[in-house]
């Protein structure tokens, strides 16, 4: 017996130290941890349970046969984050260069079969070179049973992906598959093809971290929603943002106890709004000063910027944040920003988790760009998310809802179960003076009397109660009781049920 224990304990060192020491050491002088390091930092102390420790290839062929090591790339199991159960794979650069082989991703999928059964996260911690060329259409039908499987989850339980080195070829598309992907700034990259490939086929000279590294997709591709400095950043980043989640798509999120009374005025917000309806105002500013304690987690923050979209709580319960931002483009929406937002809102009504929506938004952006480009097609995709979403929606406008921006922005018509204005809000067909300058286009050449018009028309419309005396807007607050006024709505909605026609499912404008 000691003997077979002796023999237990060799071949579970043996695998810890995946491609050895030496490779371990250069993923450190990279300023990347270890597969298992990772694990270590992310998860709470002695929790991780892990499974498959002793799994091994069974390609034969290129010399393979004579270079197997317990594991094979990848480390899965599962264990807590903040008490609260997760499943969690690692993969293991030291080994193979982590690539993916018909073995190791038997083993990633037995943990998301596995996670989908109890109803707990999945997170991955990406660090492949891809398919592993050795074992040829193998390797394809292993990343292929991993995409099935992301689709089966999808909106079952939430998926996360953490980029922390290479991902390329079809390795992308399994972190494209799920809910989130963060990166990791200088060390992690993705890309269907590589520079060297890019350069044959377009003539096209960019490096990897041009091509796809954490920069590009968190500024230009919108395929990453944060980047982070480091690995141990990333990885707490994480553990804070898993615990907004709740576990699927059964249950509510955590509620978390919080000392900010519910109650809270905030009478600096009555001078959010400047006066003159041309000027911004940062609008995250309201959203800090409304959340609990201020702790908004912003997701996409350099990408998109015009709508801000993220995590927050409110009376200690998570809620989804979407909101126009002035400061960018005027808070109008676009091709990017509407597809930023519509994703992240079907997220949330996947899981239960209630939307705020903060609107100040005079329109969709006008131009050839935005027209050829398919801004009909996208921004049907927030309008088709909003209006599909079943969670609670408390909406308040701030200032600007324009035209079929305003509908699109949780309206009542798109069953908005609370919607507020502030006295600042106007909502109209389009803004004053383009309105008088259709109507009374006989008047264009008197600057004095379109002037006139102008006031005219403000006073009538560009305020929120037209839409009050319709019952369209619920209640005009005043910008200080924003907090109590949400709090308690949230409150009132907490076990609303409201369920769309049966379906297989919607056609969304793809």
């Amino acid at each position: 017996m000691h003997d077979i224990i002796r023999r237990l304990e060799e071949k579970r060192e043996l695998a810890r130290l995946g491609g050895g020491q030496r490779r371990i050491d250069n993923q450190h002088k990279k300023g990347k941890l270890s597969a298992r390091e990772r694990i270590e930092v992310f998860l709470d102390p002695d929790s991780f349970e892990e499974w498959d420790m002793f799994v091994e290839h069974r390609c034969r062929d290129f010399g393979m046969d004579s270079q197997s090591i317990p594991g094979d790339g990848v480390v899965t199991g599962f264990g807590t984050v903040n008490g609260r159960l997760v499943f969690v794979f690692s993969q293991d650069f030291t080994v193979f260069g982590g690539s993916l082989s018909e073995s190791h991703a038997e083993k990633i999928c037995k943990l998301m079969d596995q996670a989908m059964k109890v109803g707990a996260p999945i997170i991955g911690f990406n660090d492949s070179g891809g398919a592993r060329i050795q074992e040829g259409v193998a390797s394809l039908a292993g990343y292929a049973e991993v995409f099935q499987r992301n689709v089966l989850a999808s909106g079952v339980i939430p998926q996360i992906s953490l980029i922390m080195g290479p991902c390329a070829g079809g390795a992308v598309y399994s972190p494209a598959m799920t809910d989130f992907i963060f990166m990791v700034e200088d060390t992690s990259y993705m890309f269907v093809t590589g520079p060297n490939v890019v350069k044959t086929v377009t003539h096209e000279n960019v490096t990897h971290e041009e091509l796809g590294g954490a920069i590009t997709h968190t500024t230009r591709s919108g395929v990453a929603d944060r980047a982070f400095c480091n690995d141990i950043w990333a990885l707490l980043y994480l553990r804070r943002f898993v615990d907004f989640l709740p576990p699927n798509n059964k249950e509510k999120p955590p509620i978390r106890p919080t000392e900010d009374p519910s109650d809270r005025a905030e009478p600096s917000l009555d001078t959010l709004v400047p006066d003159n309806p041309n000027k911004p105002y940062d609008m995250k500013e309201l959203i800090h000063k409304i959340v609990d304690e201020g702790d908004f987690f912003e997701l996409q923050p350099d990408y998109a910027g015009n709508i801000i979209i993220g995590f927050a709580r409110m009376d200690g319960s998570t809620i989804g944040i979407v909101a126009n931002q002035p400061t960018v483009l005027a808070g109008c929406l676009d091709i990017s920003s509407s597809i930023k937002a519509a994703r992240f809102v079907r997220f949330c009504d996947a899981f239960n988790i209630p939307i705020v929506t903060c609107v100040d938004v005079p329109g969709f952006l006008p131009g050839t760009v935005q027209e050829y480009g398919g801004i009909i097609k996208h921004g049907a995709k927030l309008l088709y998310a909003y209006a599909e979403a079943t969670v609670p929606k408390v909406t308040l406008i701030t200032r600007k809802a324009y035209g079929g921006a305003y509908d699109v922005m949780s309206s009542k018509h798109l069953r908005g179960d609370v919607n507020f204005a502030w006295p600042s809000a106007e909502i109209a067909v389009m803004g004053p003076k383009g309105a008088v300058e259709i109507i009374f286009r006989g008047d264009m050449g008197d600057a004095e009397k379109i002037e006139d018009r102008t006031e005219e028309y403000r006073k009538r419309f560009a305020n929120p109660f037209i839409a009050g005396q319709r019952g369209f807007i619920d209640d005009v607050i005043l910008p200080r009781n924003t907090r109590v006024r949400i709090c308690r709505s949230l409150r009132m909605l907490r076990d609303k049920k409201l369920e769309n026609p049966w379906k297989k499912h919607g056609n969304i404008p793809l």
